[in-house]
């Protein structure tokens, strides 16, 4: 019987810290693979399936290494969490390729903005209005970043937005998860339904990857792998609305990854629609840090009361 993990803010933050670290190093390597760097340049739909083979692989191998014993699995919620996943991600790595890393970045890490929202239909949380304006604060950003303009709007951008709209949706669907299933049955299970949905819509674009280009795909599945790891391991220790703005650092890693291998130096709005969207984030962890669930209230609720 799965017996959840002890709420433990500290560690979780810190969880995720190193997940976005990893995150922000597969979107450097998905815009390698989606730019000429390593050889022709592959089909996001492509690099995605890369993602799900070799983090299954690394998975299976854990798996099997820790004596994984299957409780209850929920397949339906399974399947609903990874067709989230699969989208997002496969939406990421298209943007990256186009934007910078740091703009697609902060647009797509919208999703905890998003999957805050998200919850008051789908986990009975509250919002009040300190949540509300760190939304609106985070919004505000996002569409700086947008550049909403005929001159200077970034199609590519669109594509940032969608992910962190199909990541939202799976940091809810994933939250549902972690109360019932053990970290790593859910792992497993998740990437081998990923490697099912992301073969099926790769076949139709699929060409094959230069020596280069294996190693950066086997790179961003094994770094998908450890920042699943490590997210999956924080979201069983807190709420999700703690656990979420933590993973803002990735912006910071991307501009670093983005700097020092194609020397992107973001722009003045770069820089100013990530700053505000940090603001956001910033008031909505200071306000999350505030609030502890109950204990023995129910998974994946919050019992707080309207900001």
């Amino acid at each position: 019987m799965f017996v959840p993990k002890a709420n433990n803010p500290f560690l979780a933050a810190l969880l995720t810290l190193l997940a976005s670290a990893f995150l922000a190093g597969t979107t450097l390597l998905a815009k390698m693979l989606g730019t000429d760097v390593l050889g022709p340049a592959l089909n996001p739909l492509q690099i995605s399936q890369g993602r799900f083979i070799f983090a299954l692989a690394a998975f299976s191998v854990a798996a099997v290494v820790l004596r994984l014993r299957f409780t209850h699995v929920a397949w339906p919620t399974h399947t609903l969490r990874v067709v989230f996943g699969w989208g997002g991600v496969t939406l990421m790595f298209a943007a990256a390729a186009f934007i910078p890393l740091s703009d697609a970045t902060a647009i797509s890490l919208l999703n905890p903005v998003i999957g805050m929202l998200l919850a008051i239909p789908f986990l009975g949380e509250r919002i009040g209005p300190v949540r509300l304006t760190a939304a609106a604060i985070a919004l505000a950003g996002a569409m700086i970043l947008l550049r909403p303009t005929p001159d200077a709007f970034q199609p590519a951008a669109l594509l940032a937005l969608g992910a962190a709209v199909a990541l939202g949706f799976e940091l809810i669907v994933m939250k549902r998860l972690t109360g019932r299933e053990g970290p790593m049955q859910i792992l497993l299970i998740n990437n081998v339904i990923g490697v099912c949905i992301a073969s099926a819509a790769a076949v139709w674009v699929w060409i094959a990857p230069t020596p280069a280009q294996w190693v950066a795909l086997a790179g961003i599945g094994l770094l998908m792998a450890s920042a699943q790891t490590c997210f999956i391991n924080a979201i069983a220790r807190a709420d999700a609305g703690f656990v979420g703005p933590f993973f803002y650092a990735t912006l910071v890693f991307a501009a670093i990854y983005d700097f020092a291998i194609f020397g992107v130096r973001p722009d003045a709005v770069s820089v100013i629609g990530t700053l505000i969207i940090l603001c956001g984030a910033g008031l909505l962890m200071w306000r999350e840090g505030r609030i502890r669930p109950s204990v023995g209230s129910p998974v994946g609720k919050m019992t707080t009361p309207a900001d």
